[in-house]
């Protein structure tokens, strides 16, 4: 059976190579290797001075376009952390059928790769002032660039317990995870109270695959906009509870301002959701650190803590 994250279209180094040469000559890509990939994107260092991000689907290729139009604007207003800004705009041709981006390099590791990880502290601070900056975010200017509405209805519950419900048995099978008991328990305690409608600007995919971290382990830059809307806030709060710990949450939250309470319940959900997904991602493309970070993920989001929940 196919899963989500299955490619449509992989490029190879080769293939990218070429791209690259034939549309951006000055470049001179010589030295190229695959950072990651993830469901919708293969991505690419070039020359250790440029990230190009390739489309895996169909799908992924109207969002790689939004993100062309709208990082440039954020990073005019400076967030606070780095973002990958894109440089370079390749066109569709009769080698690869999608249009593709370069952009600047962001300096950083991926947690799951990095040799230590501060998950409080800096850390906190650093995402409570980003993540502020970015939901005050004029929205009219990003519909503007054509950023959607949340048309997928991510924070959905009854829609997605299916498939979580799915997933964690499935990880319970292959004994991917310790506390499988407390993800069991935790499909009795998911949000049911309705979400208050908002409008802000998000990042929309925010976890361990999608942030990276300087050289003394903390937040240094957010990845992967491709899945940035207009929506509620509660899916980019969703961090806070897969990668804080429980005492980075509570300065995150005191630098962050208030929060309902029913939207922590709901961050929480995307925090569970995302990482099921992620372990068995992780297990299925053969990638042991990602099963390592998604372990711990779900581990942080099913510890209750010292957060604004209790």
């Amino acid at each position: 059976m196919a899963n989500s994250w299955d490619a449509e279209i992989a490029v190879t180094i080769s293939q990218a190579k070429t791209l690259i040469q034939n549309q951006f000559p000055e470049l001179h890509p010589e030295k190229m290797d695959i950072i990651d990939y993830g469901f919708d994107n293969t991505v690419m260092n070039v020359n250790n001075e440029w990230v190009f991000r390739f489309p895996r689907r169909e799908i992924a290729v109207k969002l790689l376009e939004t993100e062309g139009r709208l990082l440039p604007l954020l990073d005019d207003i400076s967030l606070g952390l780095q973002i990958p800004v894109p440089i370079f705009f390749g066109e569709p041709s009769p080698q690869y059928k999608w249009p593709f981006l370069g952009y600047r390099y962001v300096e950083g590791t991926i947690p799951s790769r990095a040799r230590g990880v501060n998950r409080g502290g800096d850390s906190a601070l650093k995402l409570a002032w980003f993540l502020k900056k970015l939901h005050l975010t004029d929205v009219s200017e990003a519909g503007k660039q054509g950023v959607p509405y949340d048309e997928l209805d991510r924070l959905d519950v009854e829609k997605r317990i299916p498939a979580l419900e799915k997933n964690i048995h499935e990880i319970r099978e292959l004994n991917l995870f310790h506390q499988v008991g407390k993800l069991m328990d935790y499909l009795t305690n998911v949000p049911k109270k309705p979400l208050p409608p908002e409008t802000r600007l998000v990042h929309g995919d925010l976890h361990f695959k999608n942030v990276v971290v300087n050289e003394n382990g903390i937040l240094s830059g957010i990845l992967d906009w491709g899945d940035v809307h207009i929506g509620h806030r509660a899916i980019d709060l969703n961090l806070a509870y897969s990668y804080l710990n429980p005492a980075g949450r509570e300065l995150f939250f005191k630098e962050y301002g208030e929060v309902e309470e029913v939207e922590l319940e709901y961050a929480r959900f995307k925090a569970v959701y995302t990482n099921v997904v992620l372990l068995l991602y992780g297990h299925h493309e053969k990638q042991p650190h990602t099963v390592v970070e998604a372990q711990k993920s779900l581990e942080l989001a099913l510890r209750r803590g010292t957060d604004l929940v209790e």
